[in-house]
């Protein structure tokens, strides 16, 4: 029954929201901020990392990086091309990336040790920035905003019928209802989701989408059998290495058609 208040709850808040699509044709529900006040999120966000980490210096890497993202970004959207993406690599030896709305990528050195080649590389930006262009981080604050609200009027109506002691339990109980029904299981839509677009992205602007396959295996082979902490929000690194493979043969035209067209990148 607590649930199913709190579902009610949520819902009614995020009624007031706006509906969209996603590029892989999922229902989304957005609008809990705007598109300036994620950018200027994503530009914060990405200046306090800057401050607590060490930013490489080395010409080389930060160039192979942008060459790969500039790649990418030409094949995006016009209203996301247009974005003024910076990029940033930090000297880390944990395999990680990332992509914030405001177009702010960040590379940790470590994920040289998996990304082989320029092509793993762009598999491990395309599904950051696919994350960026599917606005996931639009949608994750969007639900996150409507579940904490959702929390407070179930706490409210508990405490009007049973008291203080009873508005404190659904809190509590509230609180991991909505961590697992509404947030968590979005987390794992929202990387095979970006594992699509990603892939998709790094096919049409000329990066064998087939790395992708090996990037990931790389990404276990490299975390000695426990599941590496990119991956943690999938329900299984098998699975997904499979659904990346299994998209391969429709996206090798797709490659092959940018490589036609004279998109071959060499970014070292």
């Amino acid at each position: 029954m607590k649930a199913l208040w709190l579902g009610f709850a949520v819902a009614a808040l995020l009624a007031g929201c706006a509906t969209t699509t996603s590029p892989t044709g999922r229902r989304q529900v957005v609008g809990g901020v705007s598109q300036q006040q994620l950018d200027q999120l994503g530009a914060q966000a990405f200046s306090e990392t800057k401050s607590k980490e060490t930013v490489s210096r080395d010409g080389k890497q930060n160039g192979y990086v942008q060459c790969v993202v500039n790649a990418l970004v030409a094949q995006l959207p016009p209203q996301w091309r247009s974005t003024g993406w910076e990029v940033a690599v930090f000297v880390d030896n944990e395999p990680n990336a990332f992509a914030l709305p405001g177009g702010k990528v960040g590379v940790n050195t470590g994920i040289f040790t998996v990304a082989k080649n320029q092509d793993q590389l762009a598999a491990v930006l395309g599904h950051e920035i696919g994350h960026v262009i599917s606005r996931h981080h639009e949608e994750r604050i969007t639900r996150q905003m409507g579940a904490q609200t959702g929390l407070g009027i179930l706490s409210i109506l508990a405490g009007a019928a049973y008291g203080s002691g009873a508005a404190d339990t659904v809190g509590q109980l509230g609180g991991m209802t909505a961590q697992t029904v509404f947030l968590l299981p979005g987390s794992r839509t929202q990387e095979s989701e970006a594992d699509v677009v990603g892939q998709r992205l790094m096919a049409q602007a000329g990066f064998d989408p087939a790395q992708a396959v090996n990037l990931w295996q790389n990404m276990i082979q490299a975390s000695s059998g426990r599941t590496p902490q990119w991956l943690s929000t999938h329900p299984d690194p098998q699975a997904r290495i499979q659904e990346l493979r299994r998209d391969v043969p429709a996206l090798e035209p797709v490659y092959a058609e940018a490589q036609r067209a004279g998109r071959r990148p060499r970014c070292g």
